[in-house]
């Protein structure tokens, strides 16, 4: 008791007993952990939020990566060498147009194109033919035999008074000596009794063809530019009889080309209206007709 009493009674005041204590402090304690219980969620939901930036930037960088590939591919393309265009050719042209017949301005628009730069300006009016020189053309609708018989309808009387050796009043000037064959061949029915010769190269000399024409009258010669102009210059034809000069204009090859289409059948015919045809237009001697 006299311990008890020695001790000082006011510092006992504000202590309890220990297991007053124990219990207050187990009390702070579980207030202290319910927040802890109260932010495990927000913590679930960072992690949420982290997962779904890291996700969001995993598919970025997916992203990144798959851009460069791109360029790369773009690039490749533009190393790689690009396919040429094909150029038009005439074929091409004329296989989705439809065919037209020919006309006098076709054949004048082509020689004053051919020699534009080869002719003066003076030079090249000369070289215009009028319309008086040309015979009515071919509308694709007659066979050759027709359409000599609707521009040469005196034909009986003109071959009857042809007399002359080494030349023809009726000229037929193709593309080909297969052309000239056929060509022959449908003027049956217009001729009548009047000699037709072969003027190409193809398996005939041209010798030979010089002592046909030596030989007899012929009337009408078929052939192509190349060895008509070859004759010419051998003096083993003449122009001198010549009345009607008939192109084969409107027929085209396999490739679709005419007669004026292909560059050295175009070039021997030029040669061919230098050599006196021109001339024998403008002096009204000579008819020109496109078939």
């Amino acid at each position: 008791m006299g311990d008890d009493l020695g001790d000082e009674w006011w510092t006992h005041e504000g202590k309890s007993d220990p297991s007053e204590a124990e219990e207050e402090e187990t009390q702070e304690k579980q207030p202290a952990e319910k927040p802890n219980a109260q932010t495990k969620p927000e913590k679930r939901k960072r992690v949420t939020e982290k997962t779904v930036q890291a996700k969001k930037k995993k598919k970025s960088e997916q992203k990144e990566c798959i851009i460069p590939q791109k360029k790369e591919t773009e690039e490749e393309k533009s190393t790689k060498p690009k396919k040429k265009r094909k150029k038009k050719t005439i074929t091409d042209v004329l296989s989705s147009s439809e065919p037209k017949p020919g006309c006098p301005s076709d054949l004048q628009n082509l020689v004053t194109q051919y020699f534009s730069d080869k002719r003066s300006v003076i030079e090249q009016e000369e070289l215009k033919l009028l319309d008086s020189c040309f015979l009515s053309s071919n509308d694709l609708t007659h066979t050759l035999s027709s359409y000599l018989k609707q521009v040469c309808p005196k034909w009986a009387k003109i071959q009857k008074q042809h007399t002359e050796k080494s030349s023809v009043v009726l000229l037929i000037v193709c593309s080909s000596a297969l052309r000239a064959i056929e060509l022959i061949k449908q003027l049956t029915t217009f001729k009548g009794a009047a000699k037709a010769i072969k003027l190409f190269a193809k398996h005939i000399k041209i010798e030979e063809q010089v002592k046909l024409l030596q030989k007899g009258v012929t009337h009408i010669g078929v052939g192509t530019p190349a060895r008509i102009n070859a004759l010419i210059e051998k003096e083993g034809l003449s122009l001198r009889a010549l009345r009607y000069l008939v192109l084969d204009w409107n027929w085209r090859d396999q490739k679709l080309r005419r007669m004026a289409d292909i560059p050295e059948i175009k070039l021997d015919f030029m040669k061919l209206l230098e050599t006196g045809i021109l001339n024998g237009c403008k002096e009204d001697k000579v008819k020109i007709g496109l078939f």
